[in-house]
């Protein structure tokens, strides 16, 4: 039986052990992992309710937005009482299935001050096409591909959606979640005044 032969190093190299390769390995994978927490880390420290730049916050107020039937919205309208805003799209599932479930807290809650708006990343067309067929009490309005800038201005780093902010009566963020709400959310964001 014959051994297999070992190649030689290209000249000037010297073989590495496989203990020296094993620990560059392990450093290598450290140092990654440290990074992958550390941003993790920033994104949970500025993702927390009420952090952030406080102009981005206010900023928001200052806005207005097109709503699908050509009227205008403005933010102001909304100022000194709590308000869910939730980020959208029609092509979007989970967007979908939770916006009966934001229906349902809007007509529960609205008599006791809470305000619900829907901004739409997404074109006109789409969304009054589904509006037609899945009406909503709450006001919706149209932020197009512009919403996803703002709504990483809000917290949402990375652009996803369903994206839903919770601002408490004095216009502060109160909450953030990324992803589709759930009764425990809403129960939770309701009970916080």
């Amino acid at each position: 039986m014959t051994t297999p032969e070992r190649e030689s190093p290209p000249p000037g190299q010297h073989p590495q052990p496989a203990a020296e390769a094993a620990r560059r390995r392990w450093l290598f994978a450290a140092v990654a992992g440290t990074a992958a927490a550390a941003g993790a880390g920033l994104w949970w420290w500025q993702a927390r309710p009420g952090v952030g730049s406080p102009g981005q916050a206010h900023a928001i107020w200052n806005m207005e937005f097109p709503t699908h039937g050509g009227a205008t919205l403005s933010m102001r309208s909304f100022a000194g009482r709590p308000l869910l805003l939730n980020f959208w799209a029609t092509w979007c599932p989970p967007c979908i299935e939770e916006m009966p479930l934001l229906d349902r807290f809007y007509a529960e809650n609205h008599a006791n001050g809470w305000q619900v708006l829907g901004l739409a990343v997404d074109q006109g067309a789409a969304v009054t096409r589904f509006l037609t067929q899945t009406p909503v009490q709450f006001p919706v309005a149209l932020a197009g591909m512009a919403g996803v800038e703002l709504s990483r201005s809000l917290g949402n780093q990375g652009g996803g959606l369903p994206f839903t902010v919770v601002f408490d009566g004095t216009g502060q963020v109160a909450q953030r979640k990324i992803g589709r709400v759930d009764p425990q959310d809403l129960q939770e964001w309701r009970d916080m005044r």
